[in-house]
């Protein structure tokens, strides 16, 4: 079958924004059960939380809980940070009054990574970030439930818990354009590719994703071309600076009284070369 990659936004919101999709997306992920009529996209707090205004891919909420999905493909160093901000600022945003500091709501984050820096600094399938203190003993203490969790389809190992490895297994499945419908009998997983399936889209949404593939494709070029001009501008100083070493070089050892020819089988340069860097 032809599919739209998960690692577009657009079509990751609406394979995952389906209600019993999320629900149980969140239950095998975080192991809790929610209880929701409504999955929100591209959601923002009606009154700003901090400077910065926060979209949250996909977001919902029942009584109790607080649930944030995101998708993200790793092109900013800053992502880890990021996060960090908007699952804070999901917390923040409850404490509205000046009575008393309380969060009626847990608020669970779950960041899906759809690639990973080159420089392989995430070598995790799934990484759990918590607020509970460890006193001195080892113990910790239960009192802040939320949880920001990292999860990389394109790092599933034989440690991957088996509720979150079917889920990366069947996103990273995804990433290349084609899934084989034989490996998703079940009604559910069904459900989800035909989400997803290429045909299906419409030629709006086909539109916004292409979009999405296009400037994907031009942040890539336009950081190869920075590299490659940063190589450039690296090699042009390193020149610069062999030269300058060179150059001192020649000039204390004809202060030292040495002659052309021993100064040349010191440095290993030629008569003209000796002449040309001490001009």
């Amino acid at each position: 079958m032809q599919v739209i990659p998960l690692k577009y936004g657009t079509i990751f919101k609406r394979a995952f924004g389906q209600p019993d999709v999320f629900c149980q997306f969140t239950k095998d992920i975080l192991g809790i059960e929610i209880n929701i009529d409504k999955v929100h996209t591209e959601y923002e707090y009606p009154e700003p939380i901090g400077f910065v205004r926060s979209k949250y891919d996909l977001f919902a909420e029942d009584t109790e809980k607080r649930i944030i999905v995101e998708i993200q493909q790793v092109k900013e160093d800053d992502f880890f940070d990021r996060f960090l901000y908007y699952h804070l600022i999901s917390m923040v945003e409850q404490v509205g009054g000046y009575q008393a500091y309380g969060f009626d709501r847990t608020v669970y984050t779950i960041v899906v990574l759809t690639s990973t820096p080159r420089d392989g600094s995430i070598n995790f399938s799934c990484a759990v970030s918590d607020m509970n203190p460890i006193d001195e003993y080892g113990r910790t203490f239960v009192v802040y439930p939320h949880r920001l969790v990292f999860l990389c389809p394109r790092q599933v190992n034989d440690k991957t818990p088996p509720l979150v490895k079917k889920w990366l297994n069947f996103i990273e499945d995804s990433l290349d354009g084609e899934m084989d419908e034989v490996d998703y009998p079940d009604t559910f997983w069904k459900k989800i590719m035909a989400a997803i399936q290429k045909q299906t889209i419409n030629p709006a949404l086909l539109s916004e994703i292409k979009d999405d593939a296009a400037w994907e494709e031009a942040k890539i070029r336009f950081v190869a071309e920075g590299v490659e001009k940063g190589l450039g501008k690296g090699r042009e100083e390193g020149r610069a600076m062999l030269l300058k070493q060179q150059r001192e070089t020649v000039l204390q050892a004809r202060e030292m009284g040495l002659d052309e020819m021993a100064i040349a089988k010191l440095t290993g340069l030629t008569a003209q070369e000796l002449k040309k860097i001490t001009k």
